[in-house]
């Protein structure tokens, strides 16, 4: 034990000593009035932060990892627990909606502003902030007597979420070597795909065995034991605080988004169709306003001429397409599971654990598997093979073997977060240091908006269904139909994957290293 202590006391001055040198991070380019093409880049970067290289990218990207992961379990956990927690506050179970709202329009408000708010006080004071203020509204949430109360924590909470996911992402990047990348986005790609996965049987355990009230409670230990970590093993990195806040495009941005996000969670539900469609129409005016506004802004909260890289802008319309069915599937299997199979909670969740297992098993495959076949070639060919694979559970039915059923999640679940881990690489490939921040606000702000819209499309092509076939409660011809709708929607990111580059992110997989040793040998 001695030996440990010696050895951990000796890791914590050596990164001390290191933080206290503090030398400056190296630029991948020289930047000018606009973005600096991938041509024009050195190739070899090297460690801009020593202290960070004791800590390990792996450790880096469990800290990130952990807290995402908390931030998604509590979304799903929560579902669960509404018709309880309605019983409990004396209100009607279709009321504890605003509290699942209130969060989702904290995201949209605030996730674009994390970029400005990491590059002005800097990424991990962010980043430790972020955690601090999720564990303070989960505190909230677990205290409020009644719903009003509550659906103000859950606003708070919402502000904590919308910084740790960009911020979070934003550390790993400024955090880790080109060359470990790969790895470290497989263990970041874990927490979106497990924690919807765990949240049902969680959530109907807790709601079992303890009080609703553990669901935000047990974020506590896991917030205090984050904000150690981030202060002890990542370093704070700064951008460029001088560009000023945009704040024109924080409220245009807020507008848009919120109405949008708003719009398409009502639209998932029945009984809304009058408020839906003036909300989406107030988001349309919001985003074409924002447009207009960002086209004669120097520094827009949402920076569009990121999509001019090419790369970058690749990753975001692919990734919307296969983030839909991403989003569509953890609201879809449970609740085939349950209504269709009449497994309970757990026992469903015993099933769709199986995804989960997936995606770990995709961890140590991810980088040889890109170093071998380079990015385009394997998101052109997992940009197939994932939604092919989702829409095989088109065709669950209670005669399958639930071994059957088990291995078809499995492989979805090892696809679907190899196909995330290469698209969260490739997607900063080509961004310059300086547009790192916004680039990951940007980015963080598609994909909670495609999710959402993955869910609209399940839900309302499911009740479609329902209709049509003139069923009461869903049966498996409409759970078919709606899977069905959102993976042949997925399908249509092969069409973006085929313009990437052929060299895209070579430095980042090694795929270039592989081929010109094989030209040599040649």
């Amino acid at each position: 034990m001695s030996d440990v202590a010696d050895r951990w006391r000796e890791l914590r001055e050596r990164v001390r000593r290191r933080r206290r040198r503090r030398e400056p991070a190296p630029l991948l380019g020289e930047v000018g009035d606009g973005i600096v093409p991938a041509s024009d880049r050195i190739k070899h970067v090297p460690d801009a932060q020593p202290a960070l290289r004791i800590a390990g990218y792996r450790r880096i990207a469990l800290i990130v990892a952990c807290a995402l992961f908390m931030q998604n379990l509590d979304a799903t956990v929560l579902a669960t627990a509404l018709p309880t927690m309605a019983r409990d506050f004396g209100v009607p179970a279709t009321g504890m909606s605003l509290a699942l709202t209130a969060y989702l329009l904290a995201l949209a408000v605030f996730i674009p502003a994390s970029g400005s708010a990491a590059d002005r006080f800097g990424a991990r004071s962010v980043f430790q902030a972020a955690i601090v203020l999720f564990v303070l509204g989960s505190i909230a949430c677990g205290l409020a007597p009644n719903l009003e109360l509550l659906i103000v924590a859950r606003f708070v909470q919402g502000i904590g979420g919308a910084m740790m996911v960009p911020v979070g992402r934003l550390v790993l990047l400024r955090s880790v070597d080109k060359r470990d990348l790969v790895s470290a986005m497989s263990w970041l790609a874990m927490p979106a795909l497990i924690g919807p996965i765990l949240g049902p049987p969680v959530g109907g355990a807790i709601v079992t065995y303890l009080d609703w009230r553990w669901i935000f409670w047990m974020n506590v230990p896991i917030g205090v034991l984050g904000v150690w970590l981030v202060h002890t093993f990542i370093d704070d990195v700064r951008g460029d605080g001088g560009l000023r806040f945009d704040r024109i495009g924080f409220v245009l941005s807020a507008v848009a988004l919120s109405t949008l996000l708003f719009g398409l969670q009502l639209a998932a539900r029945p009984g809304h169709a009058k408020v839906v469609v003036p909300l989406l129409l107030v988001g349309a005016v919001g985003c074409y306003l924002y447009w207009r506004h960002a086209r004669r802004s120097d520094s827009p909260i949402i920076d569009l001429s990121l999509m001019r890289v090419k790369t970058f802008g690749l990753s975001v319309y692919g990734g919307t397409f296969i983030r839909i069915t991403q989003g569509a599937q953890p609201f879809l299997l449970p609740l085939m599971m349950q209504v269709g199979f009449g497994l309970s909670a757990a026992a469903s969740g015993s099933v769709t654990v199986a995804t989960a297992i997936g995606s770990f098993a995709m961890k140590s495959a991810a980088k040889p598997l890109l170093r071998r076949f380079g990015f385009r070639t394997a998101i052109t060919a997992i940009g197939i093979l994932s939604p092919l694979a989702y829409a095989v559970t088109a065709a669950f039915r209670p005669d399958w073997p639930m071994p059957a059923i088990f291995a078809v999640l499995l492989v979805c679940g090892f696809l679907t977060s190899l196909q995330f881990t290469a698209y969260n690489t490739i997607a900063y490939a080509d961004i310059d240091p300086p547009h790192m921040s916004r680039a990951t606000s940007f980015y963080a702000t598609f994909q909670q908006l495609s999710l959402s819209l993955g869910i609209c499309l399940a839900s309302t092509t499911l009740t479609a269904a329902m209709r049509v076939n003139g069923h009461a409660r869903p049966e498996f011809a409409d759970f078919s139909a709606a899977i069905l709708l959102v993976t042949g929607i997925s399908l249509f990111a092969v069409f973006v994957n085929t313009r990437f580059p052929r060299d895209a992110g070579d430095e980042m997989s090694g795929h270039h290293t592989r081929v010109e040793a094989g030209a040599r040998a040649a």
